[in-house]
């Protein structure tokens, strides 16, 4: 399939070098880049994860934790009243504030924040991007300066349970994946209480007003009302 560049890693996340601080995942250089939400895929989030290993080495840890491979870097800060079940990753100087809850295979890179009443699963957040607030981010991968407004959630799964589609110029596309949320390119921003429906791509630098709905895959600086 044929997605006009707009699915691919290296436009979607153009200044992630693989180099940056503490464990990384690998981006796909073939195929969209939602492959990394496929828990089958032999190069996916799920088992890119299981490669990672260490401890809970941060010096606060008062906060709830619950299952095994639980990472969490020594200059990480998670506040008190955080919940995280493992397996999930915290990197470096990464914030995870009071009341997130971070639930299994979140990759949580260098510098990224999730904030108070915060949930997320199955879901990256690459060096640097935010969801400070009141958010929900379910099998969704969120790319260097992304900032969730309070409220925003990235919705992962039909009413009906079925298979992902994505629309793209007008066509209904099969994802391949049952639970797919949001990718969402390099300095996405979205206002408060705004939903992305299950399989959006915005582009970098695209922005999303406060309340609306997205639907759709869309390219860099897009504006969505």
């Amino acid at each position: 399939m044929d997605w006009g560049g707009l699915a691919d890693a290296a436009t979607l996340f153009p200044s992630f070098s693989g180099a940056e601080d503490g464990h990384l995942p690998a981006l796909p250089v073939d195929g969209p880049v939602w492959q990394l939400l496929n828990p089958k895929h032999s190069s996916g989030l799920k088992a890119q994860m299981g490669g990672i290993t260490g401890e809970i080495a941060c010096d606060d840890a008062d906060f709830f934790t619950r299952g095994e491979g639980i990472v969490v870097d020594a200059t990480a800060t998670v506040e008190a009243g955080a919940y995280l079940i493992g397996p999930c990753y915290i990197g470096p100087r990464a914030v995870v504030r009071s009341g997130a809850y971070v639930r299994e295979y979140s990759w949580i890179c260098a510098d990224a924040v999730v904030g108070h009443a915060t949930e997320v699963k199955h879901s990256i957040l690459l060096p640097g991007a935010k969801a400070p607030h009141f958010n929900y981010v379910g099998d969704s991968i969120l790319g260097k300066d992304v900032n969730l407004g309070a409220g925003t959630k990235l919705s992962n799964l039909r009413n009906d349970g079925g298979e992902v589609h994505v629309r793209l110029n007008g066509e209904r596309l099969p994802s391949g994946l049952r639970k797919f949320g949001a990718v969402l390119g390099e300095g996405v921003a979205t206002g408060c209480n705004s939903v992305t429906n299950p399989g959006v791509v915005l582009g970098c630098n695209s922005t999303v007003w406060p309340n609306a709905t997205v639907t759709g895959i869309h390219g860099p600086d897009s504006q969505h009302r």
